[in-house]
């Protein structure tokens, strides 16, 4: 007797689209995917800065590598 059977939920159903009327569903449905969508973009836009914060810095540690393998050629030579 604790779970619901489709009948259950059927009249749920029913009862919500008197209340509401399907045009406000419909409306709450769109504003809903249109929640789901944002919240997918932003979370995008959060994985392309970490994924660019990690380029920039690997660009900048061979930069630095770089650098170091120039000095360390230009004193071999000095001495």
């Amino acid at each position: 007797m604790g779970a619901l059977s489709i009948w259950h939920w059927l009249i749920v159903l029913l009862v919500v689209v008197l209340v509401f009327g399907t045009s406000k569903l419909r409306n709450m449905g769109k504003d809903l995917g249109s929640a789901v969508k944002g919240f997918k973009e932003a979370v995008g836009e959060g994985e392309k800065e970490a994924e660019q914060a990690k380029i920039a810095q690997k660009k900048s540690e061979l930069d630095d590598t770089v650098v170091n393998e120039h000095a360390e050629k230009k004193d071999e030579h000095n001495a």
